[in-house]
């Protein structure tokens, strides 16, 4: 997981987008459903931007290696001090549209239902967000407003361990 917004405030939101993969993994229809991909594994990079670099969605989706490798941008949601818990709806919208995607692309069938979501605990351990600033476009252009395919894979390169 990353984020191009320079300060702590997308941490809530990583650890609802994190808890929403996981109950998604744990849940025994979806782990048919994607039984059914022929695929091992999703290893799945979300890049949670800022307002302005986050103009329109960005996708990347591979087999690499015998998994499906699936990088995503998503907007990061204004900080105001909310709790992960508070941030579901939010997460839970963007993980399953992600995977919407992921479905289109590898041509399975429609998703299965979203498993109810357990508690959080409440001291939800916090994880490394890998942390950096759009590249800088050399010269005086426009900001492209959101991160393009070779950026998306560039900002994971091999530093940033899959969710599991």
């Amino acid at each position: 997981m990353g984020t191009t917004v320079d300060d702590r405030s997308p941490q809530a939101y990583m650890v609802a987008l994190q808890h929403v993969v996981l109950a998604l993994d744990g849940d025994p229809a979806w782990r048919r459903w994607w039984h059914r991909s022929g695929v091992e594994e999703c290893e799945l990079g979300i890049v949670a931007e800022g307002h302005v670099d986050h103009l329109r969605p960005s996708a990347d989706i591979r087999k690499v290696r015998g998994k499906v490798r699936a990088n995503f941008t998503c907007a990061a949601p204004d900080p105001g001090g909310r709790r992960p818990a508070e941030l579901f709806p939010l997460a839970v919208h963007e993980v399953t549209g992600m995977f919407e995607v992921i479905r289109e692309a590898i041509g399975l069938g429609a998703l299965p239902p979203m498993p109810p979501l357990p508690d959080l605990p409440d001291q939800a351990r916090e994880f490394a967000v890998t942390r950096k600033a759009p590249a800088a476009e050399a010269g005086e252009v426009e900001p492209q407003g959101y991160l393009t395919l070779i950026q998306i894979e560039e900002f994971f390169g091999d530093e940033a361990p899959p969710i599991r």
